[in-house]
């Protein structure tokens, strides 16, 4: 079986129940390993966050009216046919008589209107303060009666601005309460609810009666893996059938691998970066010259062909073109003699402080890549490079707000002493309550880095089946214990690397280790063979 990979140009929606063919009954299961971890709302469109990501889980589960559907932004899809009326106020939708949900519920006007009137996700207030009413002429007929003329509102209720059109079943709903239904939501999508355990899985099982067609796979699982180099390595070993999002270097290597399709997303979202400092009034931001000096300082073909191998289309603006309505901006070209001209006309020749670049994560490759372009390789090159196999994060429903994220994400990162890390971990328990799992892990990788920064350790990461330490140039007694205590250890002075066997819960038939396990084996290596204080005895 050849195994996919999707590389970051953006997020591909699986759409397995699209596929043409004749439909044959499911088999099989397909497990994919995603780059973040859906948290427990993502599965209830009525929580939409006007986000890209939760429609992963949404396409596979639910169904919308109108959704974005291949090579068209918004078409019928629980619609069987719709129009806008000449005056703009109202839109009139005709649902598909064979649609129905999970436990075996037709799809009602009722449930369309119910679903709506219960959305409370990013753009509610948008779409609330524009319809007047929503009428049920009909059990399979649905009419929205708007304020004033609105010819974008498919623009709204149609794309992934907002889940909105999403459609749940009303009585379920009634019967289960809002608990229940994030228990064991149903829906009217390809696959049913089997279960979901927060920061490990979600897992899905085909549903025969969809109106479209039967799925292909008959059972999906979900599995969070935020670490690109844990994806990497579970895709090698063959315990999932799609990756996403892995970094260029990963999907280099499975490109000469003729058992591996690496394939791109699309470009269905654009991704930018910005500095904090560019909303202050203030700042030197504020002047569009700068910002315009900025912009032609950046090499966005190199940026394209180190991150995404040359897939991406460098775009002038941060709205898709491929979306309705959308301004198609081109970029502007790569010339750095005309940024600092505009620099010098805004009254800076010698360049300012921009203040502190912010990647989106997990996209930080490109923000290290911009670093490199504003002159900062000299302090990348400090930084500590720790890739172990932890599932490491700040859970969306633990710190919500993007921004807030981020900031945790720094100050976690600027920490260089346990004790500015117990400061750190104070106030997020102190904001946010106890930290969850993911949380506890991303403090101890904190913690890790900075006993691997003492003992002159700059990158610990997975290679393959070891665990590489650099630099590491070990006198001959610590090579001795190095073997005696990690047999099979390899020491590579070209690399000036050690490499140690990934470790096992047992040498025959032992799990890998991962999260905490992992880490405090690590920490163990560092003790046993880096640290100068003297081994335990007894």
């Amino acid at each position: 079986m050849r195994r996919l990979v999707l590389v970051p140009l953006a997020l591909a929606l699986l759409s397995l129940a699209d596929a043409a063919g004749v439909a044959a009954a499911p088999e099989g299961t397909l497990t994919i390993a995603m780059h973040f971890t859906p948290v427990t709302r993502w599965l209830d469109p009525a929580e939409g966050e006007s986000t890209i990501t939760p429609y992963l889980m949404l396409y596979a589960l639910h169904d919308g009216l109108l959704k974005p559907m291949p090579g068209v932004g918004s078409g019928p899809s629980l619609a069987e046919s719709w129009s806008m009326s000449k005056d703009m106020l109202g839109a009139d939708f005709t649902l598909r008589a064979n649609a129905k949900f999970h436990n075996g519920d037709p799809v009602t006007a009722e449930d369309v209107k119910f679903s709506f009137e219960r959305y409370r996700g990013g753009a509610a207030k948008v779409l609330k303060d524009g319809v007047k009413e929503i009428q049920t002429p009909a059990p399979n007929r649905v009419r929205f009666v708007f304020k004033e003329p609105w010819p974008d509102f498919p623009a709204f209720y149609g794309t992934f601005v907002a889940s909105a059109g999403w459609v749940v079943p009303k009585k379920y709903m009634e019967q289960v309460g809002e608990e229940g239904f994030r228990k064991a939501p149903v829906g009217a999508g390809p696959y049913k609810f089997v279960s979901f355990k927060p920061g490990v899985e979600l897992v899905l099982e085909a549903f025969e009666g969809y109106w479209r067609k039967v799925p292909s796979a008959k059972r999906l699982v979900f599995k969070s893996v935020p670490e690109a180099t844990t994806r990497f390595a579970m895709l090698k070993r063959g315990e999932i059938d799609v990756a996403y999002l892995l970094d260029v270097p990963q999907a280099q290597e499975l490109k000469r691998d003729p058992s591996f399709k690496v394939a791109f997303s699309g470009g269905i979202a654009s991704f930018y970066l910005d500095y904090f400092d560019m909303w202050d009034p203030k700042s030197p931001w504020a002047d569009r010259r700068v910002r315009l000096a900025a912009s032609h300082a950046i090499d966005r073909r190199a940026l394209n062909e180190a991150e995404t191998l040359g897939q991406s289309r460098p775009t002038g603006g941060f709205v898709p073109r491929n979306l309705e309505f959308a301004l198609p901006l081109e970029a502007h070209a790569y010339d750095p003699a005309t940024a600092k001209q505009l620099l010098a006309e805004a009254g800076y020749p010698q360049g300012f402080d921009a203040g502190d670049l912010h990647p989106f994560p997990p996209y930080t490759s490109v923000g290290e890549a911009v670093a490199d372009f504003r002159g900062e390789a000299e302090e990348k090159a400090a930084e500590m490079k720790i890739e172990l196999p932890v599932n490491a994060h700040l859970p969306h429903d633990y710190v919500p707000g993007e921004r807030l994220r981020l900031e945790a994400y720094r100050k976690l990162a600027a920490a260089l002493t346990n004790e500015s890390i117990d400061e750190v971990q104070a106030e997020l328990v102190d904001r946010y309550g106890e930290l969850p799992l993911p949380a506890q892990n991303l403090v101890e990788v904190a913690r890790f880095r900075v006993a691997a920064r003492e003992a002159g350790l700059s990158d610990v990461a997975l290679q393959g089946n070891f665990i590489k330490f650099s630099p590491a140039s070990l006198p001959e007694s610590r090579t001795m214990r190095l073997n005696r205590m990690y047999p099979g250890s390899q020491s590579k002075p070209a690399m000036d690397a050690i490499l140690i066997p990934k470790p096992k819960t047992a040498r025959i038939g032992g799990r890998d280790l991962q999260d905490a396990e992992i880490l405090e084996w690590a920490n163990g290596v560092i003790r046993n063979i880096f640290s100068d204080a003297p081994l335990a005895v007894g």
